[in-house]
């Protein structure tokens, strides 16, 4: 498979799926790695956390209370 069509591969999920099965059995592993986290992946990944901190104490002090929300856990 040629250099172009492998990085077309990688990069378009509809070009890939159209591509036959021996041809998606030739596609080396993208240089990335994995390209899609699960669920159980996403929710243990660092950062999510500070950013629900980060926007309740926002709302906290724009609002001076800090009730249950989508960002406040209480």
């Amino acid at each position: 498979m040629s250099y172009r069509k492998t990085i077309r591969a990688w990069k378009d999920e509809d070009f890939r799926l159209s591509l036959s099965e021996a041809e998606r059995a030739l596609l080396p592993e993208h240089p990335a790695g994995l390209i899609e986290l699960s669920d159980t992946e996403l929710e243990a990944a660092a950062g999510g956390g500070i950013w629900k901190t980060i926007a309740c104490s926002w709302f906290c002090v724009q609002t001076a209370t800090c009730t249950p929300g989508p960002y406040c856990h209480s």
